[in-house]
């Protein structure tokens, strides 16, 4: 017996021929495709190691069906699924849990733990155009802290704060370090100008903490580099629509370009990101805060 992932597995009995339980194949133990399986049930949408009897055939894939044809390898020290160089092609739903995992600061084994799943599953979603059930959904989304809506991509392109607000909510002001702790290392805000022509207007960008500064790479010429040798006002924030709380973030303090040569390239070495917005940006601003507050909303029983 030979499969592939996304191969059903299904088990009859001789007798009657009538299907007791079938699966899909969502890993594999040996590169050549041959028993255990780690199966996902259709009944119960649970992943366990199985050894087929003979009361167990395989309905393969067609050929050229996401994961029909791939052989995969456990790495056993990382319990992760290593695909053939150049085949790794995730969805979009797959590059989002493995985006939040590394976010969160955890193993695909450790997810896998959390999620109750085959951590070679886990690396199957990752890895291919799969399509996990909303069970499985469910349970990725309660282990990495956040929502099916977020893992699946849904309201990308409305603002957030649209759900419903908490019957009883508890608004307090964030420490110091509170505050500290939310905005390192690194990811997008805002930053607050006075344009050239004179108006206000409010930019998002890629930054970095280094050494308590706020810095990030823009274009001279850009609405962003009006900040450099200016008081600014830079904000973060979090929003979890699901269970309607979150928080954010306000540093103001005085921006100015970094000039000294050694400065930048070490801010290049360290920098865990490109400007999404791409084109060449190249000038480094640093903002020194001065006053650092943030408020957090949660529900009052928390």
């Amino acid at each position: 017996m030979r499969a592939h992932l996304g191969d059903q597995l299904v088990i009859e009995s001789p007798a009657t021929g009538a299907a007791r339980r079938d699966g899909e194949i969502v890993g594999l133990h040996h590169e050549d495709g041959t028993p255990p399986y780690d199966v996902r049930w259709s009944d119960t949408d649970e992943v366990t190691l199985v050894f087929p009897g003979s009361d167990a055939h395989i309905h393969h894939l067609e050929h050229g069906q996401p994961g029909a044809g791939r052989a995969v390898q456990p790495d056993v020290s990382t319990t992760q699924v290593v695909l053939p160089a150049g085949e790794a092609n995730p969805g979009d739903i797959g590059r989002r849990v493995a985006a939040e995992r590394r976010r969160q600061g955890f193993s695909r084994a450790e997810t896998a733990r959390r999620a109750r799943m085959a951590p070679d599953y886990l690396a199957y979603l990752e890895e291919q155009p799969a399509d996990p059930s909303v069970a499985t959904l469910i349970k990725l989304a309660a282990a990495l802290g956040t929502s099916v809506t977020a893992l699946r991509g849904g309201g990308m392109d409305l603002p957030p704060g649209q759900g419903r607000a908490l019957l009883h909510p508890r608004l307090r002001d964030l420490d110091t370090e509170e505050c500290r702790a939310l905005l390192a290392t690194h990811g997008v805000g805002r930053i607050a100008v006075s344009s050239s022509d004179g108006r206000p207007a409010i930019v998002p960008v890629n930054y970095e903490v280094v050494d308590d500064a706020i810095v990030f790479r823009t274009a001279p010429d850009s609405v962003a580099a009006s900040a450099a040798e200016t008081e600014v006002a830079f904000e973060v924030d979090h929003v979890d629509e699901a269970l309607s709380q979150g928080w954010s973030v306000l540093a103001v303090g005085p921006a100015s370009i970094v000039t000294e040569p050694e400065a930048v390239r070490g801010l290049a070495r360290r920098a865990h990101t490109t400007p999404w917005a791409g084109g060449v940006r190249e000038m480094w601003v640093s903002i020194r805060p001065t006053s650092l507050t943030g408020r957090r909303i949660t529900a009052a029983d928390q």
